[in-house]
């Protein structure tokens, strides 16, 4: 008798500013059919205190699994537990750098790598402006080893009415990227 297995999608929350496109993402993964993992950085627990209306505690519960940001013995860091990747939102150049040289020191870093290893989707919405060359060079290393840099750029033709609409827009966009189809997205020729 075949096992259906149940999607899983490790969502990772850093502490560069953006804090909601991680938190979107999440509540959007609610109306679908997806098993949600989350781990916080200690700096992205503190930017979503400084940036949204958010507890820690209301994030968290989003989540169907939780896993602390020290904890490189978790299920996420072993390549023998199947996901369909990871999403980074936001994404920090101190994960992006750890990520790109394998030296990896929390959770986060160590799942992103074990998710390349084993060459599955891995998106980093990275938000840092402007960039210099070592950015630009660390993000063209990483999209050659398999990571997807989708920046949460928001996209006008869908023609927003508030911030709220471009970080649903942006964040269900990068669930696109797992071939998740979030409803209701204003698509371009649809």
């Amino acid at each position: 008798m075949a096992e259906t297995r149940k999607k899983r999608l490790i969502i990772a929350i850093t502490g560069a500013s953006g804090v909601a496109y991680g938190v979107r993402a999440l509540e959007l993964l609610k109306g679908l059919d997806v098993e949600r993992h989350l781990v916080m950085s200690k700096a992205g627990e503190r930017t979503l205190l400084e940036e949204t209306d958010y507890s820690v505690r209301d994030v968290q519960a989003m989540a169907d699994v939780l896993y602390p940001a020290k904890d490189i013995g978790a299920a996420i860091a072993s390549g023998s537990f199947r996901t369909m990747g990871m999403l980074i939102a936001p994404c920090s150049v101190k994960t992006m750098g750890e990520i790109r040289t394998g030296i990896t020191s929390s959770l986060v870093s160590r799942a992103a790598d074990v998710i390349l290893k084993e060459r599955r989707r891995l998106v980093l919405m990275v938000r840092e402006t402007p960039l210099h060359t070592g950015h630009l060079r660390t993000m063209t290393a990483l999209s050659e080893m398999g990571a997807i840099i989708a920046p949460p750029v928001p996209s006008l033709y869908a023609k927003p009415t508030s911030i709220d609409d471009m970080v649903t827009y942006t964040a269900a966009r990068a669930l696109d990227l797992f071939d998740l189809e979030v409803e209701g997205l204003n698509r371009w020729g649809e």
